[in-house]
């Protein structure tokens, strides 16, 4: 295999509209609706339309962030870069190892639903047993795996595919949701659970962390920034039309399962709610498209999901915070393989482990939970980057008063707030994995620091 640990990563590969759908896969509306939309509802009931449409304003604080952040310096590694840059090295290198270990839980989290869809397609009677189910996970990861590394061009065309498709059944079950039970819905949908006022402050903070995974992953637009044409600009915007675009998808389909299924039928559908929603609109077998599009958007989002790790890491390794092995390229095909075989062997490992636990929506659980506190925690620090930075530009007008300092300030905020918020309630396997994850992260800083000074001292002696 032809390697070279200074080449670049391929510029000018993608355009804006390959930027926005990167940035809906990477929220992976199906996926994110199939598995968190029950626990969301358990937690606010009603209010979780208002609950999405409230956590994604706050959200739009850090897309604004990343938007403005990226275009004084257009970086693989997004968020490590500017916190690094504004604040200090040693925070920026927590801002991306937040996302690292993210992003290797999510090898978990996002694989086991890709392989539980597999399998209630070809394999009904296996889909609920851990042991089969990490072992289809672990073919869809090295599978995706590969495509990575064949090339961001390959990698785009086939996220374009999976989108689109997903895109347009979601569309399609909404609109026939309504046509079906518009005039008989399971629950009443009313324009007053959208005011801020029907929610009480523990109410909605219950909430919070659930709806704040929903809209984790349109980032990734930034992490591919070197290899975007108009390299300031196009991932920022990208990021924001995706915003959009996911939010609407998630507040309208949380609406149609509120309108289709009784608490009841909500409950007992847990983490397959939208092919519970599609089995109440159509005959089998066509109800299993529902299958089929939380399969792509699970694979959608595994996709960018290890973009965003190996691009970080790539950077890092780059930028000599971790290892320059990290920074190796693929001579042909310029993408980082060696970061893609690093997330691919933790993937499996995880995998291995989560074969032992007791059932799918336990795996599922745990790692979502630890995965939001990681989120809010390394997009918080964005937040305050962006308001720190841009503190005098704020001064000059309304306009940058509030898209450049109190919405991306108040923002993270509230993500570090909420993130406080949940660490009592979690329980000590997702605390491990969430505040475990991040305080790990010492550990490979202060090594590199002390390779670092040995080999400044031995480039001395010579």
């Amino acid at each position: 295999m032809a390697t070279d640990t200074q080449a670049q990563l391929e510029a000018h590969a993608l355009g804006l509209s390959e930027s926005i759908v990167m940035g809906v896969a990477g929220t992976a509306p199906a996926f994110s609706i199939a598995a968190t939309t029950a626990t969301l509802i358990a937690a606010v009931g009603g209010l979780t339309p208002a609950s999405l449409l409230y956590c994604g304003l706050i959200m739009f604080g850090v897309t604004f962030a990343y938007l403005h952040l990226n275009r004084i310096n257009p970086h693989a590694g997004a968020a490590y870069a500017w916190v690094g840059a504004i604040f200090n090295r040693t925070l920026g290198f927590f801002a991306g190892w937040a996302l690292l270990v993210a992003s290797g839980v999510f090898m978990v989290s996002g694989t086991i639903p890709a392989a539980t869809a597999t399998l209630t397609l070809v394999a009904p009677s296996l889909a609920g047993q851990p042991a089969v189910v990490a072992f289809v996970a672990a073919a869809w990861l090295l599978v995706v795996s590969a495509i990575i590394i064949k090339g961001i061009k390959l990698t785009s065309y086939s996220q374009i595919a999976m989108t689109v498709a997903e895109t347009a059944i979601l569309i399609a079950l909404m609109v026939l949701a309504v046509v079906k039970f518009g005039s008989h819905p399971a629950h009443a949908l009313s324009w007053a659970w959208l005011s801020p006022a029907a929610f009480t402050p523990q109410l909605f903070a219950t909430g919070a962390l659930t709806a704040l995974f929903f809209f984790w992953g349109w980032d990734v637009t930034v992490n591919l920034t070197e290899e975007t044409r108009d390299a300031s600009r196009a991932p920022g915007y990208g990021a924001l039309w995706a915003m959009l675009i996911v939010l609407a998808l998630f507040m309208g389909f949380s609406a149609v399962i509120l309108l289709v299924l009784s608490d009841a039928e909500i409950e007992q559908s847990s983490t397959n709610v939208i092919f519970a929603v599609a089995d109440k609109l159509l005959p089998r077998p066509w109800s299993y498209v529902a299958v089929v599009a939380v399969m792509l958007s699970t694979v959608g989002t595994l996709e960018t999901s290890i973009l965003q790790f190996t691009r970080t890491l790539y950077a890092k390794g780059r930028d000599g915070m971790l290892h320059t092995r990290y920074a190796t390229l693929h001579q042909t095909w310029r993408t980082p393989w060696v970061a893609t075989a690093v997330i691919s062997g933790i993937g499996l490992v995880l995998l291995f482990g989560a074969s032992f636990f007791p059932t799918i929506n336990a795996i599922i659980k745990d790692s979502v939970n630890a995965i939001g506190f990681q989120v809010a925690f390394y997009y918080g620090l964005a937040g305050f980057a962006c308001a720190w930075h841009y503190r005098r530009e704020a001064l000059r007008s309304v306009f940058n008063a509030v898209f450049l300092g109190l919405w991306p300030l108040g923002s993270a905020l509230f993500l570090w707030g909420i993130a406080a918020y949940s660490v009592p309630t979690f329980d000590w396997t997702t605390n491990l994995v969430g505040l475990g994850g991040i305080a790990v992260g010492v550990a490979p800083l202060l090594l590199n620091r002390r390779l670092a000074v040995r080999g400044g001292r031995l480039a001395r002696d010579r």
